[in-house]
This record gives structure tokens, C-alpha cells and sequence, in this order.
């Protein structure tokens, strides 16, 4: 299950503080016209909008951006440089880092928090497209990603309190689920993964994306894996070596399937979810959308290479 555990921290312990923290390559990989992604607060819809297909093809093709932190999401700091803070991330399991995956972002998106703070018995997390963090009178704050999970410290049947690196703030009620962060989000069947992912259809790509402001191909899957309760590793390749090997002929929606170039001989490059009858749920690439394809015929069911389920016999 998806558990809130913060066993690996220090007492302190540095949390994303901007609706999304892009994690960059290098201090160096932000361009001047990526500042709605790196100040602090961030501006995600202005950025994604702003960009053309070709900057953001080369936020892949120059090898820019890594992953993305939500809000409240925490990290370790493992160097500071110039304003920027290397940190790895425990959530986001990857063969880069055996702490968890690693990059840089700017300091100033990262907030120092008591580990305390963020030990709550239950924890909110935000299950519609986006939500917005309201102060206590209502001035809304902060417009955040599905699956932003945050510590519980008060509830009512409108309105959730939740602990941010901003103190104590508020969601709607109506649009987080709430559990128990020692037992974690409960574990639901391939189906359920499927029906998370069919809400994004038409979501534009995003190179590294891990919000409902745009996924990548990995990111997809690692979010609706999440969203069921099953913490999978963050990249394809990663995601592709773990979980439950499955023979093609014995795919069921939910499954993960991977894709691989030289007709699937090759390296890994993609990874969609099984979406059943013969078809793929997946974010295709910089320039479409999230969508629903039939492999057959088409580059993809040349290239599939390999399939992995995560999800348990349950929820079905």
C-alpha cells in the first residue's frame, strides 16, 4: 500500500512547498522562459501553456527536467549549491539512486517542516482532476495536482485540515479520500487503475510530468498505480523489472506493458496501462495526448517487449 512513512527522515525534514517542483538535471537545465515552473509560487498552468512543442520536446532531447514533486511531497537534501538544493526522492523509487530519485530544485520550493508535523494518524489525498488549498477564511491559496497527499488535522463534512509548509490550510471535503497513513491507501484491481487513468483522456503530455497539470508516459502509470494503492517504481525501465511478470496472452486491464525500439529488441522507451481488449491506455509523447489506442497495427504492438501487473486480485 501506499503508507505515509517518514522513518528515513531527520526530525526536520525539507517538503516541496509550490503546487509542482519540477526536479531538473543540473542547476543549469532551466531556461529563462521556465521561471512559471521555478519561482516560488509556481504558475504550472501559465508555464505548460507557454511552452511551444519544440521547448518542450527539448526539455526531453536536451535531457533538462528528471521527475516532479507535488506539494508537501518530501525529499532528502543531499547538497546546496548557488540556490539550488540536490535532493533524492524516497517516494520515487529508481535504480539512479537507491534513496530514491534523484535531481535538483530550487531551494526556495523547498520548505524545512517538523517531521512531527507531517506524523499525523490520517492523511488527505486529493482524488479530483485538481483542488483548491484554501485558508481559513476561504481565499484560495493554492491550486493543486490530484494525488497531492497531505497530513490530517482536523475534519468536518465540508471542509479538511490539513498540515502544508504553509501551517495549517484547508481542502474541500468533497474532493480528497481520506486514510489511515499507517495502513495506506486501500489496494484496488486493475480495473480501478484503468478508470483512474480514462479521466485524463486528452491530457496533453508533459516530459518528466507527475501531476494532473501533465503526466509523461511513466508518470501516468506510477499515478494511477498510486492512486490504488500500489507504490511502483517512477521510470518504465524500473517499472518493467518489477511487479509480476504476464504473458501476453493472459493480460487483463490494469496490467502495465512495455514497449521497446528494434521491434522490441531494443531499449525500453515506453509504457502504457493494458486497457483490455487488445487496446492501451497511455500518454504518448510531447505533442498528443492522453488516449486509448488498439495495438494491433500499429508501432506499438511491434514493439511490445514486455508486462508487468502490480495490482492484487481485489476491488474487481
Amino acid at each position: 500500500m501506499v503508507k505515509q512513512t517518514f522513518d528515513q527522515f531527520p526530525e526536520k525534514l525539507w517538503v516541496a512547498s509550490v503546487q509542482v517542483a519540477t526536479v531538473w538535471t543540473n542547476p543549469e537545465s532551466a531556461r529563462e522562459m521556465d521561471s512559471p515552473g521555478t519561482t516560488n509560487p509556481t504558475n504550472i498552468d501559465e508555464w505548460t501553456k507557454a511552452l511551444t512543442p519544440e521547448t518542450r520536446l527539448a526539455l526531453c532531447e536536451e535531457n533538462r527536467v528528471q521527475t516532479q514533486l507535488l506539494y508537501g511531497e518530501a525529499v532528502l537534501i543531499t547538497e546546496i549549491k548557488d540556490g539550488w538544493a540536490h535532493v533524492v526522492i524516497p517516494d520515487q523509487e529508481s535504480i539512479k539512486d537507491k534513496r530514491g530519485y534523484p535531481g535538483w530544485v530550487p531551494l526556495h520550493q523547498l520548505k524545512e517542516v517538523s517531521k512531527t508535523d507531517w506524523q499525523q494518524e490520517k492523511t488527505a489525498a486529493i482524488v479530483d482532476d485538481k483542488a483548491w488549498l484554501e485558508k481559513e477564511d476561504g481565499e484560495k491559496l493554492l491550486k493543486l495536482s490530484y494525488m497531492t497527499m497531505l497530513p490530517v488535522v482536523s475534519e468536518n463534512e465540508t471542509r479538511v485540515g490539513v498540515m502544508t509548509p504553509h501551517g495549517k490550510q484547508f481542502l474541500p471535503r468533497p474532493a480528497v479520500s481520506i486514510f489511515n497513513s499507517a495502513e495506506g491507501i486501500e489496494k484496488q484491481g486493475g480495473k480501478a487503475i484503468v478508470n483512474a487513468g480514462e479521466k485524463y483522456l486528452g491530457l496533453a503530455y508533459f516530459w518528466g510530468g507527475m501531476s494532473s497539470f501533465g503526466y509523461d508516459c511513466s508518470g501516468f502509470s506510477y499515478t494511477m498505480s498510486k492512486a490504488n494503492g500500489y507504490q511502483i517504481p517512477r521510470d518504465a525501465g524500473d517499472q518493467a523489472e518489477q511487479g509480476i511478470a504476464v504473458p501476453f496472452n493472459q493480460l487483463l486491464p490494469g496490467d502495465l506493458i512495455f514497449f521497446a525500439y528494434d521491434e522490441g529488441k531494443g531499449s525500453l522507451h515506453h509504457v502504457g496501462i493494458y486497457y483490455g481488449d487488445g487496446k492501451m491506455l497511455h500518454s504518448p509523447g510531447t505533442g498528443k495526448g492522453i488516449e486509448i489506442i488498439k495495438l494491433e497495427g500499429t508501432v506499438y504492438g511491434k514493439e511490445l517487449c514486455a508486462a508487468s501487473r502490480y495490482w492484487q486480485g481485489v476491488g474487481e
